[in-house]
């Protein structure tokens, strides 16, 4: 009999569910949050931009900061899901794997999911149903997992 897996997930919440037949119900199996993705740039650095001179003239301006911080986090979240995935591959706990993402979060999964995990793949939607009820995130995969 073969698991299925269901990861829905966005860039700060993901939820991460079971089919124990093709088709039955989606069990939760776990959530995790990254409330880091949901905070604002400013307030995920750790102090004020700096300040410049104009090349020509008295003018001072701020500095933009050179890395947008939520893309970070919302990268961060990402691998920590992509390392939980490659370790449960690696302990066989499911067979195929579905991911249910909005579609920027599924890009990021896509770039660090390892191989081992991206063939075990079935399906993708590009949608953002993490906060769904495993009924309603049921309805968006195929009838038969």
């Amino acid at each position: 009999m073969a698991i299925s897996w269901v990861l829905a997930a966005d860039s700060s919440y993901a939820k991460i569910l079971r089919a124990d037949n093709r088709v039955g119900p989606l069990v939760p199996i776990e959530e995790l949050e990254h409330p880091e993705s949901r905070m604002k740039d400013a307030d995920l650095y750790a102090d004020q931009p700096g300040r410049a001179f104009d090349s020509a003239g008295q003018g001072r301006h701020a500095l933009e900061n050179q890395v947008d911080a939520k893309k970070e986090e919302s990268i961060r979240f990402a691998r920590t899901l992509c390392d939980k995935l490659r370790q449960a591959a690696a302990d066989k706990a499911f067979d195929k794997l579905y991911i249910l993402a909005s579609p920027n979060f599924l890009g990021e999964l896509r770039n660090c999911l390892d191989h081992q995990v991206k063939n075990l793949v079935a399906g993708e939607v590009p949608k953002d149903v993490a906060r769904q009820s495993p009924d309603e995130i049921r309805t968006r995969l195929p009838d038969f997992l």
